[in-house]
């Protein structure tokens, strides 16, 4: 007879009817069980775990600390940037205002090339992990590095960052603000001890709490660290990130103020009666742009990031040209357009897009292309800051730069400028980083308009397909598939907790009853220890012997050693139509290696056994779950 599974045939049993019912059963303990049989069975490490209240407790706190370090970078960037541009000592800056040309005149193009060498001697000298964007360096810590983040990283992260956006690096400051509340949460559950799980949980709900103190947008953050960061999503782990953001959006209102991250006029579409056929069209091609541009801008930075590296010279060499490049767009901009554009997070230039004050196709077509370069280049010579404020700023300019080429074609689009550029900023944030919820939310959050629902999600949904299919990778993960580190892009497939026990058991079992030899039971159809035995007295379920246990090799050895002698210490028993995640937990908490099924009953004895649950058929329907 065969031994592959038939999953849908009826219970198969091979039965053992040899019996002695005057040996009372012996049950071995772990360490005599292992001497017998060589069993490879693994203490379990000992981890310090706290309860969900007290982690939302820590969870509060690194919230309340994220908040006030994302207001104190806020203004450490306003003192680089007076310093740098106004030559004056202040920590006043609004990022959303623009100021026109620099009183330095040419010279500040030295301005980006001077910070940019500080930055690599901190870089360098001190933490290598802040080089970049940030984000990538929170997920290979998450994945990799058992949510373990220095925490002078932050430190570091935050004073790297602050002179290269201030100095006018093409970069945001949402991902530094995010890689600092990681490593504050990181930093704080090491210190006090915390597992894996836990740490993970508070780094992630550092990172939720920095960028909803950034944009004043708490259900963005927490769906950020949801969607982009946790690689599971449970009330253990959501609870503890919405108190996080929560507390830092507090901190972020009461400190920055209440106003969201831009001021949006009044956005109109037509309500789904009057939904014609230009709308959908247009929504549809702004998407569909949107997903190129989101794959040019995340190719574009693998070369950038892979080219500079093979440039003459050492990484100050390198550093000085990127940054020169930078400075001279900048110089030729505010020559040509009396601003330079193109520096630092640009929320002016997406400000000035949504008052309407920015409406000819062709600066905003510019613009985009300029700030594509400028960001890469950053980027790849050495710049510290990160790609959530670009991916904003090329959102809005391809929008804006769509809406005003397009209106003479499709008149009736009910496109705006300032519309047209809510829709892309959206679209290329969800399409570039892969948090297609959180861009959806957040644009929401800061537009307050629930007409514009519709929209954003047809061209957010359309571009991240466009990018998908052009290149599988995110803007986060492509830098740390360099390193080999592959991130899961569909952490969360838990569908196979949808079965039931009767879906995936073993049905092929030996039924052998208290007195049987080994050799009998392993003889009794010539088999191995493939197979899980189940043993009874007089009906009744006195145990079990998961398969693979190494009896066929001791049965060969001490034929005379009885099957009871192996019978599992904590046993547990599942209904057939338990759902998996309840026989998860019972396996956990008992610390068994397999669960015998039986159809309901309150006093279960061997007749109402239907097969029994191995880790092997749960492994295999975790993997059958899995989608590539």
């Amino acid at each position: 007879m065969p031994l592959g599974r038939n999953r849908l045939s009826e219970p198969e049993f091979i039965s053992v009817s040899v019996r002695n019912s005057g040996q009372m059963p012996s049950v071995l303990t772990y360490g005599t069980r292992k001497a017998l049989i060589g069993s490879s069975i693994k203490p379990f490490a000992e981890e310090r775990k706290v309860s969900l209240l007290v982690l939302c407790a820590l969870a509060l706190v690194i919230g309340v600390m994220t908040g006030l370090g994302a207001v104190g970078f806020r203004a450490l960037i306003g003192l680089v940037h007076n310093l740098s541009f106004n030559g004056r000592l202040s920590v006043a800056y609004d990022a959303n205002v623009s100021e026109g040309p620099s009183p330095f005149g040419d010279f500040v193009l030295l301005a980006p090339v001077i910070g940019g060498l500080i930055v690599v001697f901190l870089v360098r000298r001190f933490a290598p992990e802040a080089k970049g964007h940030g984000v990538p360096e929170v997920m290979d810590a998450i994945f990799y590095k058992r949510g373990k983040i220095r925490g002078s990283v932050a430190l570091i992260k935050a004073l790297a960052s602050a002179i290269s956006i201030g100095s006018g690096a093409a970069v945001g400051r949402e991902g530094p603000i995010i890689q600092i509340g990681s490593a504050l949460g990181s930093a704080f559950a090491q210190f006090i001890g915390l597992s894996t799980r836990q740490r993970i949980t508070l780094l992630s709900a550092g990172a939720g709490a920095g960028i909803a103190a950034t944009f004043n947008t708490p259900l963005g953050g927490v769906l950020f660290a949801l969607e982009i960061l946790l690689p599971e999503v449970s009330n253990r782990t959501f609870l503890p990130v919405v108190v996080a953001t929560g507390a830092a959006t507090t901190i972020g209102r009461i400190l920055i103020g209440p106003d969201p991250a831009f001021s949006v006029p009044d956005v109109q579409f037509s309500m789904v009666a009057s939904f014609n056929a230009q709308e959908a069209l247009a929504f549809v091609l702004l998407g569909l742009l949107s997903g190129a541009a989101a794959w040019a801008f995340i190719r574009l930075l693998v070369v950038m990031e892979d080219g500079f590296p093979k440039l003459s010279g050492n990484e100050y060499v390198q550093n000085i040209i990127g940054m020169s490049s930078i400075g001279l767009t900048m110089v030729v901009l505010t020559h040509a357009f009396g601003h330079s554009y193109v520096d630092g997070v640009g929320y002016s230039v997406i400000q000035e897009i949504l008052d309407h004050k920015m409406t000819a196709a062709g600066l905003l077509a510019l613009l985009f292309v300029l700030k594509l370069l400028a960001t890469t280049v950053s980027l790849g010579c050495g710049a510290s800051g990160g790609i959530f404020s670009p991916s904003l700023y090329l959102g809005a300019t391809l929008g804006a730069a769509f809406s005003a080429a397009t209106n003479s074609i499709l008149p009736h689009s009910g496109l705006t400028p300032s519309s047209a550029a809510i829709i892309g900023m959206a679209a290329i944030v969800g399409a570039g980083t892969g948090g297609v919820m959180t861009a959806i939310v957040m644009v929401f959050e800061m537009t307050r308009d629930y007409a514009i629902i519709v929209p954003v999600i047809v061209a957010v949904a359309l571009a991240a397909g466009v990018r998908r299919a052009l290149v599988n990778e995110t803007i986060y993960t492509v830098k740390l598939r360099h390193r080999g580190h592959r991130i899961p892009k569909e952490r969360h497939i838990n569908l196979y907790l949808v079965k039931q026990a009767q879906d995936i058991m073993e049905r092929r079992i030996i039924v052998a009853g208290v007195g049987t030899t080994l050799k009998q039971a392993m003889a009794a159809e010539d088999i191995d220890d493939a197979l899980p035995i189940v043993v009874e007295r007089e009906g009744r379920i006195v145990g079990l012997i998961p398969p693979r246990s190494g009896l066929w090799a001791e049965s060969q050895s001490n034929p005379a050693l009885m099957v009871e002698q192996f019978v599992e210490r904590r046993m547990v028993i599942c209904r057939d139509q338990d759902l998996l995640s309840l026989v998860f937990a019972r396996l956990k908490r008992h610390r068994a290696g397999a669960a015998i099924v039986v159809r309901s009953a309150s006093r279960p004895r061997v007749n109402d056994i239907v097969g029994v649950l191995t880790k092997r058929v749960i492994a295999d329907a975790v993997i059958d779950s899995y989608e590539d």
